[in-house]
C-alpha cells in the first residue's frame, strides 16, 4: 500500500489527513511514479481552503519528482527507471506513489536531483514565464518584486540579475531582507516599516517601475498600482493575502494607462514545446550554478498539517519540500 494526504472538506490545515491508498497499474497514456520529493507551494493552500474549488474528497499537491516505475500503452517520451518531475497535474502529489497522465512529466537531466526538482519545478517555471514570456523586459529595466525572499522570489531575483534587470524587492523582516539582497535584489523595502510606492518612486527618480510582480494579492494591490510607471504592467500571479479587489478600469487610466494581468502557470506550459524550452533554460541555469535553489524547510509527508501552518504563518523562506 502507498500513502497519501487527502482532504474531505475545505478549511484550515487540520482538514488534511494521512492515510493508506491503493495504487494500481497505469492505463493507456499513464505512468506509475514513485516519489522521492514533493513540492510544498502556497497554491496548495488555495485548494485546501476552497479558493480553488475541487470535487471532494481529493488528494492535494501539484508538484513532485521521482522515478517512473511502470508505463502504460502509448507512452514513449519516458520509460521505467527515468527520473522525472512535474507540476500542474491533477491534485495528488502529496503521496508516496501515484498513477498519473504521462504528458505532465519532464525528464530530469543528470545534474538535477529530485529534491531540487521538487523545490523548483513550479517556482522555477513561474519565474521563467514572468521573466521570459509575460513582458519584453530589457537589460537596465527595473521591476518591483513582492515576497522577494520566497521560493519564486529568490529564483526571479537571481535570474533577473543574469538578464541585467534590476529588482526592488519587498520583505517583512531584516532576516528576509538579507536573504533577498544576497540573491540578486538591488534594493529591498521592508514593507511593514516603509511606504512601498513612495520608496519605489525615490529609487526610480519619480518614474515608477514598468512591471510589478505581485504574489500577495489583496494587501499589496493598491500599492502595486501606485508603484507603476506610465503604461506599466501589474502582474498578479498569486493571492497569499486574499483575492485582489475588483478593478476599476477608469482608475487604470487615471493612474497612467496601466495594465493588469492575472496569469496562471498552466497557460504558459500547456504547449509541451514551450514548457520544455522554459524547463531547459531553468535546468541549465541551475545545473551550471548560476541559479541556486534554497531548500530551507524539509518535512515528512505525514507532517503536512504543520507544513501548511508554517507556510501560512510566514515562517518559511526559499523553497520547502516533503522528503520521502
Amino acid at each position: 500500500m502507498a500513502n497519501a494526504v487527502r482532504f474531505y472538506e475545505t478549511g484550515g490545515p487540520d482538514v488534511l489527513t494521512w492515510e493508506e491508498v491503493s495504487v494500481g497499474d497505469p492505463g493507456p497514456g499513464q505512468v506509475r511514479i514513485r516519489h522521492e520529493a514533493v513540492g510544498l507551494n502556497f497554491a496548495d493552500t488555495y485548494f485546501r481552503t476552497g479558493l480553488y474549488p475541487v470535487r471532494l474528497p481529493d488528494g492535494i499537491g501539484v508538484e513532485a519528482a521521482g522515478v517512473v516505475e511502470a508505463v502504460g500503452e502509448g507512452v514513449t517520451h519516458v520509460a521505467a527507471g527515468d527520473r522525472v518531475t512535474y507540476t500542474g497535474s491533477p491534485l495528488g502529489a502529496y503521496s508516496t506513489e501515484r498513477v498519473m497522465d504521462a504528458s505532465h512529466l519532464i525528464k530530469l537531466p543528470p545534474g538535477i536531483g529530485c529534491e531540487t526538482a521538487a523545490a523548483m519545478t513550479m517556482r522555477g517555471l513561474t519565474a521563467a514565464y514572468l521573466l521570459r514570456r509575460i513582458h519584453p523586459l530589457r537589460p537596465g529595466d527595473t521591476v518591483l518584486l513582492h515576497a522577494a525572499a520566497g521560493g519564486v522570489g529568490l529564483i526571479v531575483s537571481q535570474w533577473a540579475a543574469l538578464l541585467g534587470i534590476r529588482v526592488i524587492g519587498t520583505v517583512s523582516s531584516e532576516e528576509k531582507a538579507e536573504i533577498a539582497l544576497a540573491h540578486g535584489c538591488e534594493h529591498v523595502i521592508r514593507y511593514r516599516h516603509e511606504d512601498v510606492p513612495a520608496r519605489v518612486r525615490e529609487l526610480t527618480d519619480g518614474a515608477g517601475v514598468p512591471v510589478v510582480l505581485d504574489s500577495i494579492g489583496k494587501d499589496t494591490f493598491a500599492g502595486s498600482l501606485a508603484s507603476l510607471a506610465r503604461r506599466g504592467l501589474l502582474v498578479c500571479f498569486g493571492t497569499a493575502s486574499g483575492p485582489v479587489p475588483p478593478i476599476d478600469a477608469m482608475q487604470l487610466a487615471v493612474h497612467g494607462s496601466l495594465f493588469v494581468t492575472r496569469p496562471a502557470l498552466a497557460d504558459y506550459i500547456a504547449d509541451p514545446a514551450e514548457r520544455d524550452a522554459l524547463a531547459g533554460e531553468l535546468f541549465g541555469h541551475v545545473a551550471a550554478g548560476r541559479i541556486a535553489i534554497e531548500i530551507n524547510q524539509r518535512y515528512g509527508l505525514s507532517d503536512a498539517v504543520q507544513a501548511h501552518r508554517d507556510l501560512e504563518a510566514g515562517r518559511t523562506t526559499g523553497s520547502s519540500v516533503f522528503v520521502l
